[in-house]
């Protein structure tokens, strides 16, 4: 299973591809999280990374679920692992 800073890098691609087609800008989702524009731009640009809080403030703020940064496939190994035990 990914660790915090994978599903963070992923959390981070779905951001900047919904900046990309026009969905979100950076403004936008700083109004959104609270987090500043500046903060968000160097998230993006990969210069900084998110804590905790700040990706759980951002998952709310675009409606996305943790579940939803994980692969098909790592979901049914999670799924298998806990009806093996």
């Amino acid at each position: 299973m990914p660790g915090f800073r994978q599903l963070e890098s992923r959390l981070v691609s779905a951001l900047r591809e919904r900046i990309r087609s026009g969905e979100l800008t950076e403004r936008g989702t700083a109004r959104l999280t609270g987090l500043s524009q500046p903060h968000i731009h160097n998230v993006l640009k990969g210069k900084r990374s998110l804590s905790a809080d700040a990706a759980d403030t951002i998952l709310l703020a675009v409606h996305l679920d943790t579940v939803d940064l994980f692969r098909s496939s790592e979901l049914v190994a999670g799924l298998g692992r806990r009806s093996a035990s």
